[in-house]
Formats: C-alpha cells, sequence, structure tokens
C-alpha cells in the first residue's frame, strides 16, 4: 500500500519526502484547495520546485484542486490545472464535475483522482467518474467500515484510497452545514472548516471560552486544554446534560487496521494534517513508514508510538468498526 503524506508548506513537503513518503498531497495558495489556511500552502515558483525535489528522490507528489468551483470563476480552477500539469505532478486530486471535465479534456494524459470531497461511496458513483472523466483513484469518504470498503473494491477496477490518521469528521467530507451556518464559509467552496478569521478564545471568570463565528462552542476549565473551536466537536447542553453531543475531540488512529485494511484490497493509506508543524509530519510519516515496513516483513505492527500525536492523546478507528450503529 502506497503511503500519501500531507504537506502544507515546502518545508513539510521535503520532511514528508525524507521521513519516507510514498506520495505527498498539497495544493496552491488560494480557494481551489481545500485547506485554504492563511499562511500555508504553496505559490506556483514553490510548487514547481517542490514538485522537482520530490521526483529527485522517487515521491510522486499529487495536487489537490479540490473545492468546488463558485458560478463565473471557472478560470481560477482551469488556471490551477493548468499549472500543475504543466509543472509535472503525478496526478490531480478533483472533486466538482466542471473542472474534472476541463481536466480530462484539455490533458487527457493526466492522472486524475476523485477527491473525498466528491463522497462518492458507492461503485457506481466510482464507475460514473471513471467512465466520464477517467479517473484512475478514488479516495473514499471516512464513513466506511472495512467490511464496507472491502465489498466496493470487489465490485470495482478503480485505485482506492483511505483515511488512516488525523482529524476525523462526522459528515461526508465538505457537506458541513454546521460549520457553513456559523461562518458563512463553506467547507468545500471556500476551502475552510472553521476559518481562523471566526475563532475566538474569551476569558470568562476562571473558565475559558472557544468561539466561532460568534457562539460558543466549548468552556474549558484551567486545567483543560482549550481545543480548537469546530462545531462537530463542540460541548454543549442539552434536555439537561452537558457533553459532546456529535463527536468527542479525538484523532483517526487506523494504524491497528493496516492488516485489514490491506486484506480489502486497498491501494493507498492517506495521513491527514496539512495544517500541521514540521516535526509532526515527520514523527507521523516515519512511523507509518515503519508500520508498512513491518507489515510488509511479517512483524507486528507498533503502533502506540503514534498516540501521543493525536488529538488530546485520544483516538479512535472512527467508522472503521462502526461500533456506534
Amino acid at each position: 500500500m502506497e503511503l500519501i503524506c500531507p504537506a502544507g508548506t515546502p518545508a513539510s513537503l521535503r520532511v514528508a519526502v525524507d521521513a519516507g513518503a510514498d506520495a505527498v498531497y498539497c495544493g496552491f495558495n488560494d480557494e481551489t484547495n481545500a485547506r485554504n489556511f492563511p499562511g500555508l500552502n504553496f505559490n506556483r515558483a514553490e510548487l514547481a520546485e517542490s514538485i522537482a525535489y520530490a521526483h529527485a528522490r522517487g515521491v510522486k507528489v499529487l495536487v489537490a484542486i479540490n473545492t468546488f468551483a463558485r458560478a463565473g470563476a471557472l478560470d481560477i480552477w482551469r488556471a490551477a490545472v493548468d499549472d500543475a500539469a504543466a509543472m509535472g505532478a503525478d496526478a490531480l486530486i478533483l472533486a466538482d464535475v466542471g473542472v474534472l471535465d476541463y481536466a480530462s479534456a484539455r490533458h487527457p494524459q493526466q492522472r486524475l483522482h476523485l477527491s473525498v470531497q466528491a463522497a462518492a461511496a458507492t461503485p457506481e458513483a466510482i464507475a460514473f467518474y471513471q467512465s466520464a472523466f477517467g479517473v484512475k483513484r478514488v479516495v473514499l469518504p471516512r464513513v466506511l467500515s472495512v467490511a464496507e470498503i472491502e465489498a466496493i473494491i470487489r465490485e470495482s477496477d478503480c485505485e482506492t484510497e483511505v483515511f488512516v490518521f488525523g482529524g476525523l469528521c462526522v459528515m461526508a467530507e465538505g457537506r458541513c452545514a454546521l460549520s457553513s451556518y456559523a461562518t458563512g464559509k463553506s467547507p468545500n467552496m471556500n476551502g475552510v472548516c472553521s476559518p481562523a478569521g471566526h475563532v475566538a478564545y474569551e476569558k470568562a471568570g476562571d473558565r475559558t471560552l472557544s468561539r466561532l463565528g460568534g457562539f460558543t462552542i466549548n468552556t474549558f476549565e484551567v486545567h483543560e486544554p482549550a481545543g480548537y473551536p469546530t462545531l462537530c466537536k463542540g460541548r454543549f447542553c442539552a434536555r439537561g446534560e452537558t457533553g459532546y453531543l456529535f463527536e468527542e475531540p479525538v484523532s483517526l488512529d487506523a494504524a491497528a487496521l493496516l492488516p485489514q485494511l490491506q486484506a480489502a484490497g486497498v491501494t493507498a493509506l492517506k495521513i491527514e494534517g496539512r495544517q500541521r508543524s514540521r516535526a509532526y509530519i515527520e514523527r507521523v510519516v516515519s512511523g507509518f513508514r515503519r508500520a508498512l515496513d513491518d507489515l510488509a516483513a511479517g512483524r507486528p505492527v507498533d503502533t502506540a508510538m503514534l498516540k501521543a500525536l493525536t488529538e488530546g492523546q485520544a483516538v479512535t478507528t472512527g467508522a472503521y468498526r462502526k461500533s456506534w450503529r
């Protein structure tokens, strides 16, 4: 299985390459990419240099152009496709059908991957993107169990990529009406979930409030770390009880499921975290590189070293086991 690793900056890309990534995914510093945070991502010159760095070391670069185009502004997405293809990107990760149509017609030799933002979760949906646009790989949404992934792979000849570590979204990716309601920014159009410009921390007596778009998302006591406010991981009062109604602030860690994912026929494993630090990238990538090498050699897979890198040092296998059903 290929190890697909995140890079939010050129420095992070070099770290991921050197730590053992098979491929690195990244995006331009504009609204075409679904991690459009201030201070992150690549200008044109940086991406060209980074692709050259990776290729010199036998590592592929996948360029995410995975937001949904605004009406009347398709030229921004077309330029991203043209520029990434000209730079020698190994694949473009796309979601919008108009952008997919343009890329497949204008650059027929360019390898295309279907973004998780497209939320294709059935063999029929995947087959449509294959026949219409020549998509070679689909990134499956984080709402499927291992058994469901295996069933999709049995009925499809498309390569599959699944998330195994990092942030966990409780929605079908990009469909978050909660974040859009609170901030007016759509995750799958503006490329941001809980944008930093809408985040605030306030003191209220001996507690800290975290707020998003004017809404209080959580309150923390002095000894508690004040997590980043996302609505799906907020703590709310309902029917007289206070708690995490949607999802606790935990991270996805499917390292223990690597043998099952391999047996299911998964092509590639994806680590989330383009907004993370270089140190984080180095530790997670090298940890998964060792885990995959152990799996290939028939040795027990050691996953303990990854727990310290998770949100609140708490982990979940998310929907892979679907114990909540």
